[in-house]
């Protein structure tokens, strides 16, 4: 057992290394730095209160964490790169659960039917609250999951008077917290379950109403949610540091989701609220002819150029190409040539979803540049590689008004003397939008799964420059 004093002092100091965890994650250089810090404060955080004053039921936490170890070192060690986002949205649910089901346990506790006068009125609006965030993002994290993981349809979930509904189930919940705060001992019990109904059913239209070019806004969203959530039940069990950590995740995720709305041209108030007030956009018909090329011309073509311009996509994920990509990288810097990558602050399905699949196949970071460092310079470039992206390459972004990702900041690879497009098909992407980019004069297809194409196409790249 320790004292209180020391349990502040040891919480401490494990805010202080969540705070180095964030600052380290800022960087793929530092990210595993970050990763680190963030283990060993969860850890002192976790030993403090387990060794702090009035800890009671040790047999049931333990027993609880060990199979909770159990479960979460099996999904980690299985889950592929590629669901990965599903994994974080899913894991944002069970954070909003565990605030809902704390939300209810303070609420019949024995300390706070013991409350009296602006103590009890001020612990039982922490209550509303924590239980209401909880609720949004529990079922809006399972939503999330589902749209990833192919469940749910991708497309935004639009009907008439979505906007008009928003606002009165928003206003009936500041009505119901009223009333559920004027109530006695716990004759408010039926308030709180009218509200986490609502607040699940807010949840539900609000990730539903929300497309698939937008997803990893979303993630970062629900992340900032499940912070917040994280904060709210540190102040209905009065814990500081799980105050002081769910600030910091709240915070940090939101700033993350206004950055890439600010990159995707999206208001942040229109995406948290499920398209508030935003019109249904189809996108015009495209008509032209499609140019493919074989991996020995794609190979050829790239032997010619002097540089060469790589975009990374979901479909680089998918088919695990990051390897063969860096194999490909490796020929061509070592005839002298200019590589770089560009990233789309929202490519993939999370942020720096990229990022991390090109560090892991020991691409480089000094050759891994943003979209608005690339785009400027862009038409320098004598080759574009895009690999598994489609809406982040999309022209009509830019030329097509009544293209639903109209407005949004793309990669402008058609600028580029030529490019080329690796896909298995003529799908649309995540976003359920046609990509007049492959009908472009300058641009061509090679068709087939992305890792088998670049393998094909390093082999054809090898025997040429050697020749």
């Amino acid at each position: 057992m320790i004292t209180q004093q020391i349990q502040i002092a040891v919480y401490l100091f494990a805010a202080v290394l969540f705070i180095l965890s964030l600052a380290g994650l800022s960087s793929q250089e530092t990210a595993k730095k970050g990763v680190f810090y963030g283990i060993i404060g969860m850890f002192l955080a976790v030993l403090a209160t387990m060794l702090g004053p009035n800890m009671e039921g040790y047999l049931y936490v333990i027993a609880v964490m060990i199979v909770a170890l159990v479960i979460g070192a099996i999904v980690a060690m299985r889950v592929e790169m590629t669901a990965m986002p599903q994994l974080i949205a899913i894991l944002h649910s069970f954070v909003g659960l565990a605030a809902v089901l704390i939300g209810f346990g303070s609420y019949i506790d024995d300390k706070t039917l013991s409350m009296q006068g602006a103590e009890r009125i001020i612990h039982l609006v922490e209550v509303y609250i924590g239980i209401l965030i909880g609720a949004v993002t529990f079922i809006g994290s399972v939503i999330a999951w589902g749209k990833l993981n192919g469940n749910i349809m991708s497309k935004p979930l639009v009907y008439k008077g979505k906007d008009l509904l928003n606002v009165i189930l928003l206003l009936f919940l500041i009505v119901l917290g009223v009333f559920f705060i004027r109530e006695e001992g716990t004759e408010g019990m039926i308030y709180l379950w009218i509200m986490t109904g609502i607040s699940c059913f807010i949840g539900f239209i609000m990730v539903m109403a929300i497309g698939g070019a937008d997803m990893p806004v979303v993630i970062s969203m629900l992340n900032s949610l499940s912070g917040w959530t994280a904060s709210a039940s540190g102040f209905m069990l009065g814990n500081d540091l799980l105050i002081v950590t769910g600030a910091l995740v709240g915070s940090s995720g939101a700033i993350l989701s206004i950055i890439m709305c600010r990159g995707m041209n999206r208001s942040f108030f229109s995406v948290i609220s499920g398209g508030f007030g935003l019109e249904v956009k189809t996108g015009q018909k495209i008509e032209g002819k499609v140019k493919s090329v074989t991996h020995e011309e794609a190979a050829e073509i790239l032997k010619d150029a002097e540089s060469v311009l790589i975009v990374p996509g979901y479909g680089m994920a998918v088919a695990k190409a990051q390897y063969p990509i860096h194999d490909l990288v490796e020929k061509l810097r070592s005839k002298g040539k200019t590589v770089k990558f560009a990233i789309h602050p929202v490519a993939g399905r999370l942020p720096g979803h990229m990022n991390v699949l090109l560090a892991e196949a020991n691409v480089p970071y000094d050759i891994v540049f943003e979209m608005d460092e690339i785009n400027p310079e862009i038409s320098e470039f004598d080759v574009s590689m895009v690999v598994g992206a489609n809406d982040t390459v999309n022209p009509g972004a830019q030329e097509d008004p009544s293209s639903p990702i109209y407005g949004m900041p793309v990669v402008e690879v058609w600028k580029t003397k030529k490019t080329f497009v690796l896909k298995r098909s003529m799908a649309s992407g995540y976003a359920g939008v046609e990509n007049p980019l492959f009908y472009k004069e300058n641009a061509y297809m090679l068709f087939g799964d992305a890792k088998e194409s670049i393998e094909k196409v390093n082999q054809y790249l090898g025997q040429m420059l050697q020749e």
